[in-house]
């Protein structure tokens, strides 16, 4: 050794300090597609995970919906502003969550949906998702760009068994309406578990009769005029506020998938 070094003795390393490569996880029991309705602008998408889901891992989280660019094809809500810039989906994707795009349009012409094709290119790969209401457009989305999953939206309202077996010739998986959340009964005599979405939580929509909004929003996002947004003022009906549903009896029943909305000030509904 040089001067100034002192010899250091060199032991080898026993055997239980060995640190050996970590074991997969196994997959998580439940899977969650969360809401980025009204995600502020410039906010990076992991912060606004961490604010508003920060109790769900992320590698629970399968997928976020919301709106990218401008497009007549949403629905459920009207378009004000991008809620997911580029660099969002590009963070998600590369992270291994996908992107849900809301084109649940009740009404959709031909060439409308060619106007469109641009954008469906845009996010078009494995991971990312379409959710529709319109059957006419998931046909033409399928066909042309088959590498999106396509979701039936709760707003198609599938309520049995027949409708719901019927939806699996078009979609790849369906969100079930958050009423049927309170039937077990129903919920346990359906087949492929594995491809049904239920609500984590629920707002208006699990007490509203008429739900006349989602055609409403289909009009106002064609600059269209839409009469009546919501029939609060035509019915009345009880009012529970956001409701969380209990998750270990789906669970056990088989469901794993669900959807899972950021309430709205005044918790009366959600996102």
């Amino acid at each position: 050794m040089s001067a100034g070094h002192r010899d250091v003795a060199i032991t080898a390393v026993t055997n239980d300090r060995i640190f050996t490569q970590a074991q997969p996880l196994p997959p998580p029991a439940a899977t969650y597609t969360v809401s980025a309705r009204s995600k502020p602008p410039g906010v990076p998408v992991f912060a606004y995970l961490r604010k508003n889901y920060g109790n769900v891992p992320l590698r629970e989280i399968d997928s976020l919906f919301g709106f990218v660019e401008r497009s007549t094809l949403y629905g459920g809500r009207v378009f004000v502003r991008r809620e997911l810039s580029e660099r969002d989906v590009f963070q998600l994707n590369n992270a291994g969550i996908g992107v849900r795009l809301p084109l649940t349009n009740h009404y959709v012409e031909r060439e409308e949906y060619l106007e469109n094709k641009r954008l469906l290119q845009k996010y078009h790969q494995p991971g990312n998702s379409i959710i529709c209401t319109n059957d006419e457009l998931a046909q033409w989305i399928r066909d042309d760009f088959p590498d999106y999953r396509l979701d039936a939206s709760v707003i198609k309202n599938l309520k049995s068994s027949e409708k719901i077996e019927e939806a699996w010739g078009l979609y790849d998986s369906v969100v079930l309406p958050m009423s049927l959340n309170e039937d077990l009964a129903f919920l346990e005599q359906l087949q492929d578990k594995d491809k049904i979405t239920l609500f984590a939580n629920a707002g208006c929509a699990l007490t509203c009769p008429s739900k006349i909004c989602y055609v409403a929003m289909s009009k106002a996002n064609k600059g269209e005029d839409s009469g009546p947004n919501c029939s609060q003022n035509l019915k009345a009906r009880e009012m529970h506020g956001m409701v969380d549903f209990p998750l270990e009896p789906y669970i056990k029943l088989g469901f794993h998938r669900f959807k899972l909305l950021r309430a709205r000030p005044g918790s009366v509904t959600g996102f």
